[in-house]
């Protein structure tokens, strides 16, 4: 008797259909236990109109292969577009300072704002701006009123005055504009898509910004090793639809995509949602071309996937924030683009579940498994009420984001097939569906690229970036809850677990310096305790320059301030940034 034939167990079970690509005969059932009610169908993510009436057949939606996900450029930019690459949605982040309503008070300016000084570099003159007119032809931008986005941060908090920003196209150029400083004394700040989480993209007085926006060519891109080489300008996203329509992939994927630079990605050392799968940003790339402070180039543009000669230089500039070098050519190493990629979300009943699975999801999916991402109750609480996103599963303590990605759908569909299966009938999991088409696949991501945007609307925002040992990665978070009580409006976790990397937010209606008395140090001497990192992934910059004792002994730091003087002995390049205060 076929499967599909035998009547439901009295226990309430969830169906998942496989559709052929999991071993079983196509259009049989699997049994998966559930002692829930059916999770509401995926439309309910959409806050447009609805697509045409689906079978709602299961928590587990059908196991199909499917094409490669898509998601439109414009839902970062703010303007219709073309469409994105594959990967993982790109979040609707708005354009500057997006968690700002409109109409809100002028950003204060930094250094009205925070106990710092300025430093004895020169001011800009008018014999400085007709060099520099010489030197990058048009390039040259000193309007008030365009110099206004590219002062203030992503997250409204800082404010430079700077008066100049430059646009080479070159890295001679690059060279030539650092000599004229160096020699001068000018102070720099270099930019790429300025949509770092830390301040280490804006002058905190009047620095030249020096911008790579024009610095976007692709270079070279070998189709047999997957070698891409290209300006440091180069939009994340648009890299992503160039490789992928040679069939390679980026090895990272961020939520801001859209408008970050490569450039920007290795001088923070970007993280973001590929790292469980491909690493850091210290492994895939493989050479780097550099502009040090005195208009020096240095070319380790190398592709070579070995190279043991000598010092790896190129690494003293991955997560150096443009402290010692600006980084104007990147040579980085992509990996083929997976041909089945199956997304499942789930809800669990506590974090101890949530470590469990993802302890299961490795032994059991291995090799295949791309993405474990996770995200409290109250994360979810926020999207609903702020961006109408309903969870397409019932109401959990905890939700899991799963991705894998492979070259086989029947292979990968097999193995998360059974690897469900399991979570569902051990109690791991309470509730849960999964999508292998493109729309279903973009919805559910959605749900987790887009809380960011949900807290940015929910008021103030104090944001960390903490890296912790996975067992204790939420502890934290009911610790600051206790801590704060009515004081905070929400506290939330979120982010990578897959990788030991927690979100931690908190939000109230305005910034409040008794608050934030209560979170620091508090935040860094509880992460310090763990033996964690006070930042994982968004960098240091202006932010946590004073911090970094928590995380890094003082040898350490001293040798970091060697390396600055050496490499920039006048302290021109990007200052007040990513090392301590000095007295």
């Amino acid at each position: 008797m076929r499967r599909r034939d035998v009547a439901p167990p009295t226990r309430a079970r969830r169906l998942w259909a496989c559709g052929g690509s999991c071993g079983l005969e196509p259009g049989t059932w699997s049994w998966a236990r559930s002692q829930r009610l059916p999770a509401l169908p995926l439309r309910a993510l959409s806050t447009g109109p609805p697509p045409e009436e689906e079978p709602e057949v299961s928590v587990l939606a059908a196991m199909l292969p499917r094409r490669p996900l898509a998601w439109p450029a414009w839902l970062f930019r703010g303007a219709p577009g073309a469409a994105g690459s594959w990967g993982r949605p790109v979040g609707p982040l708005a354009s500057r300072g997006c968690c700002s309503a409109p109409g809100n008070p002028e950003v204060p300016l930094t250094r009205e704002r925070y106990p710092v000084r300025r430093l004895p570099f020169s001011t800009v003159s008018k014999q400085d701006l007709a060099a520099f007119e010489r030197i990058v032809p048009g390039g040259v931008v000193t309007d008030p009123e365009a110099l206004q986005a590219p002062n203030v941060d992503w997250l409204r908090t800082l404010r430079g005055c700077s008066k100049v920003l430059l646009r080479p196209r070159t890295s001679e150029e690059v060279s030539h504009i650092l000599r004229h400083c160096h020699e001068r004394n000018l102070a720099v700040n270099p930019q790429g898509g300025n949509t770092g989480m830390v301040g280490g993209s804006v002058p905190v007085f009047d620095e030249i910004i020096l911008s790579t926006a024009r610095m976007n060519r692709v270079l070279s891109f070998h189709s047999v090793s997957g070698i891409l080489v290209c300006q440091a300008g180069c939009i994340l996203e648009e890299l992503s639809r160039y490789v992928e329509e040679r069939d390679f992939i980026m090895p990272l994927d961020l939520g801001a995509k859209g408008s970050c630079h490569i450039g920007g990605n290795v001088a923070t050392n970007a993280g973001g949602l590929r790292f469980l799968r491909y690493g850091s940003l210290h492994g895939t790339v493989l050479g780097l071309e550099v502009v040090l402070a005195d208009g020096t180039v240095l070319d380790c543009l190398t592709s070579l996937r070995k190279d043991n000669t000598g010092y790896d230089l190129k690494q003293l500039f991955i997560g150096s924030e443009g402290t010692l070098g600006i980084i104007t050519a990147v040579s980085i190493l992509c990996p083929p683009k997976p041909r089945a990629v199956n997304v499942a979300f789930l809800g669990c009943p506590g974090f101890a579940e949530v470590l469990q699975t993802f302890s299961t999801c490795k032994g059991m999916l291995g090799e295949i498994l791309s993405a474990f991402e996770f995200m409290d109750a109250v994360c979810m609480q926020l999207v609903r009420r702020h961006l109408h996103l309903a969870s397409p599963v019932q109401e959990s303590p905890f939700y899991v984001l799963i991705e894998t990605s492979g070259s086989n759908a029947g292979h990968d569909a097999e193995k998360l097939g059974r690897f469900l299966e399991h979570a569902l009938g051990s109690g791991l999991v309470i509730d849960g569906t999964m999508a292998t088409d493109q729309r279903k696949v973009k919805m559910l991501w959605a749900l987790r690229e887009r809380i960011t945007e949900a807290l940015s609307r929910d008021g103030y925002v104090y944001k960390y970036d903490l890296s912790l040992p996975v067992e204790r990665l939420y502890d934290i978070v009911t610790d600051l809850r206790a801590r704060l009580g009515p004081h905070a409006k929400h506290v939330v976790g979120y982010g990578h677990l897959g990788d030991g990397n927690l979100h931690l937010n908190v939000t109230a209606e305005a910034f409040s310096p008794s608050l934030l008395g209560a979170l620091e140090p508090h935040v860094y001497e509880w992460t310090a305790g763990q033996q964690g990192s006070v930042s994982a992934e968004h960098g240091v910059g202006f932010r946590k320059r004073n911090v970094l004792g928590y995380s890094k002994p003082p040898e350490a730091l001293q040798l970091m301030q060697q390396l600055k003087a050496l490499l920039d002995p006048k302290g021109i390049l990007n200052p007040y940034k990513t090392l301590p205060s000095q007295a």
